[in-house]
């Protein structure tokens, strides 16, 4: 289906979790679920597989913020366990979920914008 509406900035409108073409249909149905195609301009959206990248990225940058708090917590002020349970714990998750979605968002408008497909080899 050939598309003549205006494009969007693939990576601005999949942070907002907006379609990657238009801008203006949904990316997500549910919290990390796709949907099946925009109700905009109709992509479908079959071609995205962020995998286990989003999932890799929040571990790496919520671990570095999270590790370093906790770990400028305990040298500067040597608070007992619970105080670490109780301010990081919460953290952990908001920061995680947090990050999960937009995360997801980018790797798909990047996938978009890069043509990118399934890797084969020749034969």
């Amino acid at each position: 289906m050939a598309y003549d509406g205006p494009e969007a900035d693939p990576v601005s409108a999949s942070l907002s979790g907006r379609c990657p073409r238009c801008g203006e249909g949904k990316l997500f149905d549910g919290f990390l679920t796709l949907a099946p195609s925009c109700k905009s301009c109709g992509l479908d959206y079959k071609f995205a597989d962020a995998g286990d990248g989003p999932a890799v990225f929040v571990i790496l940058i919520a671990g570095f913020i999270i590790v370093g708090a906790l770990l400028w917590t305990e040298v500067n002020y040597e608070p007992p366990f619970w105080v670490h349970l109780v301010i990081f714990l919460p953290m952990t998750l908001i920061v995680c979920l947090g990050m999960l979605r937009p995360l997801k968002g980018l790797l798909i408008g990047l996938q978009y914008r890069n043509k990118a497909e399934q890797g084969r080899l020749d034969s």
